[in-house]
């Protein structure tokens, strides 16, 4: 495979940011959502039952184009921020998005105040199945729901205000290039080659390369600091118009999941804090160290860590998930074949790793920042998983197409426990296993445990800066204080971790995104569980939890593989595997 063929085909949504098919595209948007307004503004409520489906199919419709184009837009400035013509393109989506999103949403808001009686006609006709989840999911926020011109100024002012913000938090943070000294040459790194020395073998090169990546963004403090001051502001200000009582309310709504059931998920968390501890002293113990340091967490426990090519590392991913199921493997290999892949990190790309699902008629993309790492390849895996997830739920309509959040990382966890398998299945050599063995212990941590301290800390960034600006200092000590309770006196943090929060996207792009890593961790050792118990008969019910998109409740979805997270102690079960891989590995050691 060639390098050219490492990167994506975005032509297969349009021919190129200047074609013709997409200024039409955007040209006719204004139209239509104008079109709409003019015939269903103040007219929702009037309708029949039918009548009010047609309309929704209508809106569907026109959201199902306007995301072809603007996540054209997107995947252009995540490939390279710093070109112009993609920055300009992804600005004109970005402002014609918001233009749109005023002019529509009326309609979310006459949804939202239907009278019960005619909702509970609308729910009567066979049709309209397909629609009364989402229909009900947006009725929940109706008593924190603003009349139409503010909903609208809201609208407005975002752009220039949270997204404005976001975008340059993306620009700042994909515009970095370090320089760092490695094996006797001094050269430039990329953010992503930089994160990917913590898995280097030398404990020297570890410590220098986590520190010269935070200490960039130490240098650019004044805005990492404005960024998140003002981001938690804005939130909080509309959390106060809208009569919310904490700032992850509106997620946990959405989210389908009561306040209360996420406060026991992170409790039961933060109680097994001391299995993280127990293993970073017996990583200690293996790496011949007194104390970890944060940057050894993800040390080799081999003299030199496994590199994958990434052709090999592509043909792991496909097997591991053809082998579970033939059709999965033709849908995951169909990414690489296809070119929905963007592989290799550079300057001026987005960092990190995503899957874009865009609608259930386009195709989904994902975007990699591979090195070679063992952690790289579960990465694919991991997208692999999402972009399946995407494929598999294009039976379903726009509107229920996206997972909710808490189940949005099921099939990417699931996709990283049936590469782990492939791994150990096909490995004889004890010292390698051991280093899996420490890889899958590493990755079950780093989402449940971490993921937990990220909630908590961003709970905290936002109550706290209701009480006035947030110095970088305090938001420093925020987050050394939330990560200290998960190390205890098993680590010790490195000085430059007290920025550590400053490179974390999911503060800024999707608020309180982080629990549903825990979530889904833990639903995810369930459902393996029972796959390794049934077998075959499992399948099934998973291709339906799939399938399902964002039909269903999290619970409900849940329940079509066979899995309760209501059952007392289901949270308890995925900490007791895990400490059985410790004890597994202690046996080893």
């Amino acid at each position: 495979m060639n390098e050219i063929n490492l990167t994506w085909n975005t032509s297969l949504l349009y021919p190129a940011p200047d074609s013709p098919l997409l200024e039409a595209d955007l040209c006719s948007f204004p139209g239509q959502a104008a079109a709409f307004r003019e015939a269903y503004f103040e007219a929702v409520s009037t309708l029949s039952p039918l009548g009010i489906l047609n309309a929704i199919k209508e809106y569907e419709a026109l959201q199902t184009g306007m995301s072809k184009a603007f996540c054209y837009a997107h995947l252009l400035f995540a490939e390279d921020s710093g070109n112009e013509q993609y920055r300009a393109l992804s600005q004109r989506c970005s402002e014609l998005g918001s233009r749109l999103s005023q002019e529509l949403l009326f309609f979310d808001l006459e949804l939202i105040n239907l009278p019960d009686e005619l909702f509970d006609a609308f729910c009567k006709l066979p049709d309209t199945l397909n629609y009364q989840h989402f229909i009900s999911g947006i009725r929940k926020f109706r008593p924190y729901t603003l009349k139409e011109n503010e909903e609208r100024l809201l609208t407005r002012k975002e752009l220039t205000g949270m997204r404005a913000f976001t975008k340059l938090f993306d620009e700042l943070s994909a515009s970095f290039s370090y320089r760092m000294e490695l094996d006797g040459e001094e050269r430039d790194f990329t953010g992503e080659e930089l994160l990917s020395l913590l898995h280097h073998t030398s404990a020297d090169v570890r410590f220098r390369a986590f520190s010269t990546f935070l200490e960039k963004h130490e240098s650019h403090g004044i805005v990492y600091s404005a960024v998140f001051n003002n981001m938690a502001l804005d939130h909080g200000q509309e959390m106060e118009l809208r009569g919310y009582r904490t700032p992850i309310q509106p997620t946990n709504i959405g989210n389908e999941i009561p306040d209360e059931a996420v406060e026991h998920l992170m409790a039961v968390t933060e109680a097994n804090y001391g299995l993280a501890q127990s293993y970073f002293r017996l990583k200690a113990e293996m790496l011949g160290m007194e104390k970890l340091r944060n940057t050894d967490i993800y040390a080799p426990v081999v003299e030199s860590e496994k590199k994958y090519a990434f052709e090999d590392a592509r043909d792991l991913v496909v097997s591991s998930y053809a082998k579970y199921d033939p059709e999965f493997g033709r849908i995951v290999d169909a990414f690489f074949r296809e070119r929905r892949v963007d592989v290799l990190p550079r300057t001026g790309k987005s960092g990190g790793a995503f899957a874009m699902g865009i609608s259930p008629q386009a195709p989904p993309f994902l975007l990699l920042n591979y090195t070679g790492t063992l952690r790289d390849l579960a990465t694919i895996a991991h997208e692999a998983g999402h972009g399946l997830h995407f494929v598999v739920a294009q039976k379903q309509s726009l509107l229920n197409y996206h997972a909710p959040l808490p189940l949005a990382e099921t099939a990417s966890v699931f996709g990283e426990m049936l590469l782990t398998r492939e791994l150990l299945d096909n490995e004889n050599d004890p010292t390698i296993r051991k280093s899996l063995l420490c890889a899958k212990i590493e990755d079950i941590i780093a989402t449940t445990f971490r993921q937990t301290v990220l909630t908590r800390f961003e709970l905290r960034l936002h109550l706290e800066r209701k009480n006035g600006l947030l110095s970088n200092e305090r938001i420093g000590d925020i987050w050394l204080e939330e990560n200290s309770k998960l190390f205890g006196d098993a680590v010790e943090m490195i000085p430059a971790y007290r920025w550590g929060w400053s490179y974390i996207s999911h503060f800024i792009h999707s608020r309180f995104y982080c629990y549903s890593y825990t979530f889904a961790e833990l639903l995810v050792l369930a459902l393996f569980q029972k796959y390794r118990e049934e077998g075959e008969s499992f399948k099934a019910g998973y291709r339906q939890l799939l399938e399902s998109g964002g039909a269903l409740s999290p619970a409900d979805t849940a329940k079509l593989a066979g899995i309760d997270i209501t059952e007392a102690g289901f949270w308890q079960k995925g900490y007791d595997f895990l400490g059985g891989l410790i004890e597994e590995l202690r046996l080893v050691v």
